[in-house]
């Protein structure tokens, strides 16, 4: 008997920005929200530290 498996993808998906959150939400399976409060939790000591990532992640993760 052959077993189908759907395999998980990371890419960006229709979200508030550029999807990059929710992207993350869907291969995790994790409620999108608790990206987006990581990411601005990482732009309070003046921004590199969560935009940076999050800019990377825009160009890396490929559209849906």
């Amino acid at each position: 008997m052959t077993q189908v498996t759907k395999e998980k993808r990371l890419q960006r998906q229709n979200g508030i920005f550029a999807g990059v959150c929710g992207g993350l939400g869907a291969f995790f399976g994790i409620n999108p929200f608790w990206f987006r409060l990581l990411f601005l939790i990482l732009m309070l000591p003046g921004g590199l530290p969560g935009i940076l990532p999050y800019l990377l992640l825009w160009i890396i993760m490929p559209r849906k």
